[in-house]
Protein backbone atom coordinates (compact mmCIF):
# COMPACT_ATOMS: atom_id res chain seq x y z
CA UNK A 1 0.00 0.00 0.00
CA UNK A 2 2.82 2.44 0.88
CA UNK A 3 4.52 1.72 -2.44
CA UNK A 4 1.28 2.48 -4.32
CA UNK A 5 0.92 5.79 -2.49
CA UNK A 6 4.54 6.78 -3.17
CA UNK A 7 4.18 5.94 -6.87
CA UNK A 8 1.50 8.62 -7.05
CA UNK A 9 4.25 11.24 -6.63
CA UNK A 10 6.32 10.07 -9.61
CA UNK A 11 5.54 13.18 -11.76
CA UNK A 12 7.74 15.17 -9.35
CA UNK A 13 10.73 13.46 -10.96
CA UNK A 14 10.06 15.61 -14.05
CA UNK A 15 11.86 19.00 -13.64
CA UNK A 16 9.36 21.05 -15.66
CA UNK A 17 6.37 19.60 -13.83
CA UNK A 18 8.07 20.08 -10.47
CA UNK A 19 8.81 23.75 -11.21
CA UNK A 20 5.29 24.49 -12.45
CA UNK A 21 3.49 22.74 -9.60
CA UNK A 22 5.63 24.62 -7.05
CA UNK A 23 4.53 27.98 -8.46
CA UNK A 24 0.96 26.73 -8.71
CA UNK A 25 0.98 25.73 -5.03
CA UNK A 26 1.84 29.27 -3.92
CA UNK A 27 -0.79 30.78 -6.21
CA UNK A 28 -3.50 28.39 -5.03
CA UNK A 29 -3.01 29.40 -1.40
CA UNK A 30 -3.58 32.99 -2.47
CA UNK A 31 -6.65 31.99 -4.45
CA UNK A 32 -8.27 30.41 -1.40
CA UNK A 33 -7.35 33.48 0.63
CA UNK A 34 -9.37 35.53 -1.85
CA UNK A 35 -12.28 33.07 -2.10
CA UNK A 36 -12.74 33.13 1.67
CA UNK A 37 -12.29 36.90 1.98
CA UNK A 38 -14.58 37.65 -0.98
CA UNK A 39 -17.40 35.50 0.37
CA UNK A 40 -17.09 37.24 3.73
CA UNK A 41 -17.16 40.68 2.04
CA UNK A 42 -20.35 39.73 0.19
CA UNK A 43 -21.94 38.45 3.39
CA UNK A 44 -20.96 41.60 5.31
CA UNK A 45 -22.36 43.84 2.56
CA UNK A 46 -25.62 41.96 2.05
CA UNK A 47 -26.29 39.32 4.74
CA UNK A 48 -28.02 37.51 1.88
CA UNK A 49 -27.66 33.88 0.81
CA UNK A 50 -29.04 34.92 -2.57
CA UNK A 51 -26.16 37.38 -3.02
CA UNK A 52 -23.66 34.62 -2.25
CA UNK A 53 -25.35 32.47 -4.87
CA UNK A 54 -25.34 35.31 -7.40
CA UNK A 55 -21.59 35.88 -6.98
CA UNK A 56 -20.99 32.16 -7.48
CA UNK A 57 -23.22 32.21 -10.56
CA UNK A 58 -21.43 35.18 -12.13
CA UNK A 59 -18.08 33.49 -11.56
CA UNK A 60 -19.17 30.22 -13.15
CA UNK A 61 -21.53 31.38 -15.94
CA UNK A 62 -18.70 32.21 -18.39
CA UNK A 63 -17.51 28.61 -18.09
CA UNK A 64 -20.89 27.46 -19.43
CA UNK A 65 -20.98 30.06 -22.20
CA UNK A 66 -17.33 30.12 -23.28
CA UNK A 67 -16.13 26.61 -22.41
CA UNK A 68 -16.26 25.09 -25.92
CA UNK A 69 -14.44 28.05 -27.51
CA UNK A 70 -11.80 27.94 -24.78
CA UNK A 71 -11.10 24.29 -25.51
CA UNK A 72 -10.69 24.89 -29.24
CA UNK A 73 -8.30 27.79 -28.56
CA UNK A 74 -6.30 25.66 -26.12
CA UNK A 75 -5.92 22.97 -28.79
CA UNK A 76 -4.87 25.50 -31.45
CA UNK A 77 -2.71 28.00 -29.52
CA UNK A 78 0.34 27.75 -27.30
CA UNK A 79 -1.08 26.68 -23.94
CA UNK A 80 1.85 28.03 -21.92
CA UNK A 81 1.35 31.57 -23.22
CA UNK A 82 -2.42 31.30 -22.77
CA UNK A 83 -1.85 30.47 -19.10
CA UNK A 84 0.54 33.41 -18.65
CA UNK A 85 -2.17 35.70 -20.08
CA UNK A 86 -4.91 34.37 -17.77
CA UNK A 87 -2.70 34.48 -14.67
CA UNK A 88 -1.68 38.11 -15.30
CA UNK A 89 -5.35 39.01 -15.76
CA UNK A 90 -6.34 37.30 -12.52
CA UNK A 91 -3.55 39.08 -10.67
CA UNK A 92 -4.81 42.48 -11.84
CA UNK A 93 -8.36 41.65 -10.74
CA UNK A 94 -7.12 40.68 -7.27
CA UNK A 95 -5.27 44.00 -6.94
CA UNK A 96 -8.38 45.89 -8.10
CA UNK A 97 -10.53 44.29 -5.40
CA UNK A 98 -7.78 44.98 -2.84
CA UNK A 99 -7.83 48.70 -3.69
CA UNK A 100 -11.63 48.91 -3.49
CA UNK A 101 -11.71 47.25 -0.09
CA UNK A 102 -8.67 49.17 1.19
CA UNK A 103 -10.34 52.50 0.32
CA UNK A 104 -13.64 51.31 1.85
CA UNK A 105 -15.57 52.04 -1.34
CA UNK A 106 -16.36 48.46 -2.35
CA UNK A 107 -19.99 47.77 -3.23
CA UNK A 108 -21.81 44.61 -4.23
CA UNK A 109 -21.90 45.57 -7.90
CA UNK A 110 -18.09 45.86 -7.86
CA UNK A 111 -17.82 42.30 -6.62
CA UNK A 112 -20.36 41.13 -9.21
CA UNK A 113 -18.40 42.67 -12.11
CA UNK A 114 -15.03 41.43 -10.86
CA UNK A 115 -16.45 37.94 -10.26
CA UNK A 116 -17.84 37.79 -13.81
CA UNK A 117 -14.53 38.99 -15.28
CA UNK A 118 -12.65 36.42 -13.24
CA UNK A 119 -15.08 33.81 -14.55
CA UNK A 120 -14.19 34.72 -18.14
CA UNK A 121 -10.50 34.27 -17.42
CA UNK A 122 -11.22 31.02 -15.57
CA UNK A 123 -13.16 29.70 -18.58
CA UNK A 124 -9.99 30.13 -20.64
CA UNK A 125 -7.66 28.97 -17.89
CA UNK A 126 -9.26 25.76 -16.64
CA UNK A 127 -9.21 23.48 -19.75
CA UNK A 128 -5.90 24.98 -20.80
CA UNK A 129 -4.30 24.26 -17.45
CA UNK A 130 -5.61 20.69 -17.28
CA UNK A 131 -4.34 19.90 -20.77
CA UNK A 132 -1.03 21.62 -19.94
CA UNK A 133 -0.51 19.11 -17.12
CA UNK A 134 -0.49 16.40 -19.78
CA UNK A 135 1.95 18.43 -21.88
CA UNK A 136 4.34 18.54 -18.93
CA UNK A 137 3.99 14.94 -17.77
CA UNK A 138 3.06 12.86 -20.85
CA UNK A 139 0.07 10.53 -21.08
CA UNK A 140 1.72 7.78 -19.05
CA UNK A 141 1.82 10.08 -16.01
CA UNK A 142 -1.14 12.37 -16.67
CA UNK A 143 -3.54 10.83 -14.14
CA UNK A 144 -0.92 11.15 -11.43
CA UNK A 145 -0.14 14.71 -12.57
CA UNK A 146 -3.82 15.67 -12.39
CA UNK A 147 -4.03 14.10 -8.94
CA UNK A 148 -0.96 15.99 -7.74
CA UNK A 149 -2.40 19.26 -9.01
CA UNK A 150 -5.62 18.42 -7.15
CA UNK A 151 -3.57 17.55 -4.06
CA UNK A 152 -1.99 20.99 -4.02
CA UNK A 153 -5.41 22.51 -4.59
CA UNK A 154 -6.80 20.73 -1.56
CA UNK A 155 -3.74 21.56 0.54
CA UNK A 156 -4.35 25.20 -0.32
CA UNK A 157 -7.98 24.76 0.79
CA UNK A 158 -6.63 23.91 4.25
CA UNK A 159 -3.99 26.64 4.46
CA UNK A 160 -5.80 29.40 2.55
CA UNK A 161 -9.11 29.63 4.49
CA UNK A 162 -7.44 29.16 7.86
CA UNK A 163 -4.88 31.83 6.94
CA UNK A 164 -7.68 34.08 5.66
CA UNK A 165 -9.50 33.97 8.99
CA UNK A 166 -6.31 35.03 10.77
CA UNK A 167 -5.38 37.68 8.16
CA UNK A 168 -8.86 39.22 8.15
CA UNK A 169 -8.95 39.33 11.94
CA UNK A 170 -5.42 40.78 12.26
CA UNK A 171 -4.95 43.06 9.25
CA UNK A 172 -8.32 43.40 7.54
CA UNK A 173 -9.97 41.91 4.46
CA UNK A 174 -8.01 43.93 1.91
CA UNK A 175 -4.74 42.25 2.97
CA UNK A 176 -6.07 38.88 1.77
CA UNK A 177 -6.64 40.32 -1.72
CA UNK A 178 -3.17 41.94 -1.81
CA UNK A 179 -1.56 38.64 -0.84
CA UNK A 180 -3.51 36.77 -3.52
CA UNK A 181 -2.38 39.23 -6.18
CA UNK A 182 1.25 38.81 -5.16
CA UNK A 183 0.92 35.00 -5.14
CA UNK A 184 0.29 34.99 -8.90
CA UNK A 185 3.89 36.09 -9.45
CA UNK A 186 5.08 32.61 -8.45
CA UNK A 187 3.04 30.72 -11.06
CA UNK A 188 3.74 33.35 -13.77
CA UNK A 189 7.49 32.96 -13.14
CA UNK A 190 7.21 29.17 -13.32
CA UNK A 191 5.28 29.35 -16.62
CA UNK A 192 7.97 31.58 -18.13
CA UNK A 193 10.67 29.09 -17.06
CA UNK A 194 9.14 25.70 -17.98
CA UNK A 195 9.06 23.95 -21.35
CA UNK A 196 6.31 21.55 -22.41
CA UNK A 197 5.53 19.22 -25.31
CA UNK A 198 2.15 20.12 -26.80
CA UNK A 199 0.34 17.99 -29.40
CA UNK A 200 -0.97 20.45 -31.96
CA UNK A 201 -3.90 19.62 -34.17
CA UNK A 202 -3.06 20.18 -37.87
CA UNK A 203 -5.09 23.25 -38.78
CA UNK A 204 -7.20 22.53 -41.89
CA UNK A 205 -9.09 25.81 -42.01
CA UNK A 206 -11.92 24.48 -39.89
CA UNK A 207 -14.04 26.98 -38.00
CA UNK A 208 -14.25 27.02 -34.23
CA UNK A 209 -17.81 25.67 -34.44
CA UNK A 210 -16.62 22.82 -36.67
CA UNK A 211 -13.94 21.86 -34.17
CA UNK A 212 -16.49 22.02 -31.37
CA UNK A 213 -18.87 19.77 -33.28
CA UNK A 214 -16.05 17.26 -33.86
CA UNK A 215 -15.58 17.01 -30.11
CA UNK A 216 -19.33 16.54 -29.56
CA UNK A 217 -19.44 13.73 -32.14
CA UNK A 218 -16.61 11.93 -30.37
CA UNK A 219 -18.36 12.32 -27.01
CA UNK A 220 -21.59 10.87 -28.43
CA UNK A 221 -19.90 7.51 -28.95
CA UNK A 222 -18.19 7.37 -25.54
CA UNK A 223 -20.66 6.15 -22.85
CA UNK A 224 -18.01 6.00 -20.14
CA UNK A 225 -17.01 9.63 -20.67
CA UNK A 226 -20.72 10.43 -20.51
CA UNK A 227 -20.88 8.64 -17.13
CA UNK A 228 -17.94 10.71 -15.88
CA UNK A 229 -19.78 13.86 -16.91
CA UNK A 230 -22.99 12.82 -15.14
CA UNK A 231 -21.18 11.98 -11.90
CA UNK A 232 -19.29 15.28 -12.01
CA UNK A 233 -22.51 17.22 -12.62
CA UNK A 234 -24.00 15.63 -9.50
CA UNK A 235 -21.04 16.72 -7.40
CA UNK A 236 -20.75 20.26 -8.78
CA UNK A 237 -24.48 21.07 -8.75
CA UNK A 238 -25.40 19.47 -5.43
CA UNK A 239 -22.19 19.41 -3.37
CA UNK A 240 -19.88 22.20 -4.53
CA UNK A 241 -22.77 24.66 -4.88
CA UNK A 242 -23.74 23.89 -1.31
CA UNK A 243 -20.22 24.86 -0.25
CA UNK A 244 -20.90 28.44 -1.45
CA UNK A 245 -23.41 28.70 1.40
CA UNK A 246 -20.79 28.16 4.09
CA UNK A 247 -20.65 31.87 5.09
CA UNK A 248 -24.39 31.70 5.85
CA UNK A 249 -23.95 28.33 7.59
CA UNK A 250 -21.14 29.73 9.75
CA UNK A 251 -23.06 32.87 10.71
CA UNK A 252 -26.61 31.53 11.12
CA UNK A 253 -26.30 27.85 11.95
CA UNK A 254 -23.15 28.05 14.08
CA UNK A 255 -23.42 31.71 15.20
CA UNK A 256 -19.81 32.27 14.17
CA UNK A 257 -17.62 34.76 12.26
CA UNK A 258 -14.91 34.83 9.57
CA UNK A 259 -12.71 32.58 11.69
CA UNK A 260 -15.54 30.03 11.88
CA UNK A 261 -15.86 30.11 8.08
CA UNK A 262 -12.11 29.59 7.73
CA UNK A 263 -12.27 26.57 10.04
CA UNK A 264 -15.12 25.01 8.04
CA UNK A 265 -13.36 25.47 4.69
CA UNK A 266 -10.08 24.23 6.14
CA UNK A 267 -11.80 21.07 7.41
CA UNK A 268 -13.23 20.50 3.94
CA UNK A 269 -9.79 20.97 2.41
CA UNK A 270 -8.26 18.56 4.92
CA UNK A 271 -10.76 15.87 3.95
CA UNK A 272 -10.09 16.35 0.25
CA UNK A 273 -6.31 16.34 0.80
CA UNK A 274 -6.56 13.12 2.81
CA UNK A 275 -8.49 11.61 -0.07
CA UNK A 276 -5.93 12.62 -2.69
CA UNK A 277 -2.82 11.59 -0.75
CA UNK A 278 -4.01 8.31 0.76
CA UNK A 279 -7.23 7.15 -0.93
CA UNK A 280 -6.96 8.13 -4.59
CA UNK A 281 -3.68 6.27 -5.29
CA UNK A 282 -5.33 3.12 -3.94
CA UNK A 283 -8.55 3.85 -5.82
CA UNK A 284 -6.67 4.25 -9.10
CA UNK A 285 -5.06 0.88 -8.60
CA UNK A 286 -8.58 -0.61 -8.65
CA UNK A 287 -9.99 -1.10 -12.10
CA UNK A 288 -13.73 -0.76 -11.38
CA UNK A 289 -13.59 3.01 -11.00
CA UNK A 290 -17.18 3.57 -12.15
CA UNK A 291 -18.61 1.73 -9.17
CA UNK A 292 -16.16 3.43 -6.80
CA UNK A 293 -17.05 6.93 -8.03
CA UNK A 294 -20.78 6.23 -7.75
CA UNK A 295 -20.29 5.12 -4.14
CA UNK A 296 -18.37 8.37 -3.53
CA UNK A 297 -21.45 10.37 -4.61
CA UNK A 298 -23.60 8.39 -2.16
CA UNK A 299 -21.02 8.98 0.63
CA UNK A 300 -21.09 12.76 0.08
CA UNK A 301 -24.89 12.81 0.14
CA UNK A 302 -25.06 10.94 3.42
CA UNK A 303 -22.76 13.41 5.15
CA UNK A 304 -24.69 16.43 3.84
CA UNK A 305 -27.77 14.95 5.50
CA UNK A 306 -25.88 14.64 8.78
CA UNK A 307 -24.53 18.20 8.42
CA UNK A 308 -28.08 19.55 8.22
CA UNK A 309 -28.75 18.70 11.89
CA UNK A 310 -25.38 19.82 13.31
CA UNK A 311 -25.15 22.96 15.47
CA UNK A 312 -21.61 22.67 16.93
CA UNK A 313 -18.44 23.74 15.07
CA UNK A 314 -16.36 20.59 15.81
CA UNK A 315 -19.16 18.33 14.52
CA UNK A 316 -19.68 20.52 11.46
CA UNK A 317 -15.95 20.33 10.72
CA UNK A 318 -16.10 16.54 11.05
CA UNK A 319 -18.99 16.36 8.57
CA UNK A 320 -17.22 18.59 6.06
CA UNK A 321 -14.00 16.61 6.44
CA UNK A 322 -15.84 13.32 5.80
CA UNK A 323 -17.96 14.44 2.85
CA UNK A 324 -15.01 16.19 1.19
CA UNK A 325 -13.13 12.89 1.04
CA UNK A 326 -15.41 11.91 -1.83
CA UNK A 327 -15.22 15.11 -3.90
CA UNK A 328 -11.75 14.59 -5.49
CA UNK A 329 -12.56 10.95 -6.16
CA UNK A 330 -15.15 12.18 -8.65
CA UNK A 331 -13.73 15.45 -9.98
CA UNK A 332 -9.98 14.74 -10.20
CA UNK A 333 -10.40 11.13 -11.34
CA UNK A 334 -12.85 12.24 -14.03
CA UNK A 335 -10.42 14.84 -15.41
CA UNK A 336 -7.58 12.32 -15.47
CA UNK A 337 -9.67 9.62 -17.12
CA UNK A 338 -11.02 11.98 -19.78
CA UNK A 339 -7.46 12.86 -20.78
CA UNK A 340 -6.45 9.24 -21.34
CA UNK A 341 -9.76 8.39 -23.06
CA UNK A 342 -9.34 11.29 -25.53
CA UNK A 343 -7.21 11.67 -28.68
CA UNK A 344 -4.17 13.83 -27.95
CA UNK A 345 -5.15 16.62 -30.34
CA UNK A 346 -8.66 16.77 -28.83
CA UNK A 347 -7.88 16.72 -25.10
CA UNK A 348 -8.45 20.42 -24.41
CA UNK A 349 -11.77 20.41 -26.28
CA UNK A 350 -13.12 17.46 -24.33
CA UNK A 351 -11.84 18.93 -21.07
CA UNK A 352 -13.63 22.17 -21.93
CA UNK A 353 -16.84 20.22 -22.59
CA UNK A 354 -16.36 18.51 -19.24
CA UNK A 355 -15.90 21.92 -17.62
CA UNK A 356 -18.91 23.36 -19.42
CA UNK A 357 -21.45 20.67 -18.56
CA UNK A 358 -20.19 20.07 -15.01
CA UNK A 359 -18.81 23.30 -13.52
CA UNK A 360 -20.75 25.34 -16.07
CA UNK A 361 -24.00 24.06 -14.59
CA UNK A 362 -23.01 25.57 -11.26
CA UNK A 363 -24.47 29.04 -12.05
CA UNK A 364 -27.99 27.64 -12.13
CA UNK A 365 -27.46 25.51 -9.05
CA UNK A 366 -25.82 28.41 -7.17
CA UNK A 367 -28.88 30.57 -7.77
CA UNK A 368 -31.24 27.76 -6.80
CA UNK A 369 -29.28 26.86 -3.68
CA UNK A 370 -28.92 30.50 -2.67
CA UNK A 371 -32.60 31.28 -3.19
CA UNK A 372 -33.75 28.10 -1.49
CA UNK A 373 -31.42 28.69 1.48
CA UNK A 374 -32.78 32.20 1.93
CA UNK A 375 -36.37 30.94 2.04
CA UNK A 376 -36.03 27.55 3.76
CA UNK A 377 -32.69 27.78 5.58
CA UNK A 378 -29.26 26.34 4.86
CA UNK A 379 -29.90 23.21 6.93
CA UNK A 380 -33.01 22.23 4.96
CA UNK A 381 -31.27 22.68 1.61
CA UNK A 382 -28.29 20.65 2.86
CA UNK A 383 -30.64 17.77 3.70
CA UNK A 384 -32.40 17.99 0.31
CA UNK A 385 -29.15 18.08 -1.66
CA UNK A 386 -27.78 15.18 0.36
CA UNK A 387 -30.84 13.07 -0.35
CA UNK A 388 -30.68 13.78 -4.09
CA UNK A 389 -26.97 12.85 -4.13
CA UNK A 390 -27.70 9.49 -2.50
CA UNK A 391 -30.46 8.76 -5.02
CA UNK A 392 -28.28 9.87 -7.94
CA UNK A 393 -25.43 7.58 -6.90
CA UNK A 394 -27.77 4.62 -6.58
CA UNK A 395 -29.28 5.44 -9.96
CA UNK A 396 -25.87 5.45 -11.64
CA UNK A 397 -25.03 2.04 -10.16
CA UNK A 398 -28.25 0.34 -11.14
CA UNK A 399 -29.41 2.22 -14.26
CA UNK A 400 -26.29 3.04 -16.27
CA UNK A 401 -25.52 -0.07 -18.28
CA UNK A 402 -21.93 -1.27 -17.96
CA UNK A 403 -20.80 1.28 -15.39
CA UNK A 404 -20.46 -1.21 -12.52
CA UNK A 405 -18.32 -3.52 -14.67
CA UNK A 406 -16.22 -0.79 -16.30
CA UNK A 407 -12.51 -1.42 -15.88
CA UNK A 408 -9.67 0.96 -16.75
CA UNK A 409 -6.30 -0.49 -17.64
CA UNK A 410 -2.96 1.27 -17.24
CA UNK A 411 -2.00 3.41 -20.23
CA UNK A 412 1.21 4.81 -21.67
CA UNK A 413 -0.09 6.65 -24.73
CA UNK A 414 -3.09 8.68 -25.87
CA UNK A 415 -5.68 5.95 -25.53
CA UNK A 416 -6.83 3.66 -22.76
CA UNK A 417 -8.08 0.12 -22.83
CA UNK A 418 -11.19 0.97 -20.81
CA UNK A 419 -13.81 -1.74 -21.14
Amino acid sequence: MLRTILQGFSPLKLPNFRLYISGQAVSLIGTWLQITAQSWVVWELSHSEAALGLVAMLGALPILLLGPWAGVLADRLNRRWMLIFTQVGMMLLAFTLAVLVQLKIVQLWHVYILSATLGILSALDFPTQQAFLGDLSGMGEVRKAVNMNAMFLQASRIIGPALAGWVIGSWGVSTAFWLNGLSFLAVIASLIAVRATQTHRPHCGNSVLSDMWEGMRFLHGQPRIQDLLILSICITMLALSMMTMMPAFAAEQLKGNASTLGSLLAASGAGALTSIVFIMPLAQSRRRVGLLMSLAVIWAGGWFIVLSVVRLLPLAMLCLFALSISLPLVIAMSMGLIQILSPGEMRARLLSLFTMVSFGMQPLSALLVGGASEHFGVATVSAINGTVLVLAGLGMIFLRKGLRQWQVQAVSNNTSTGQ
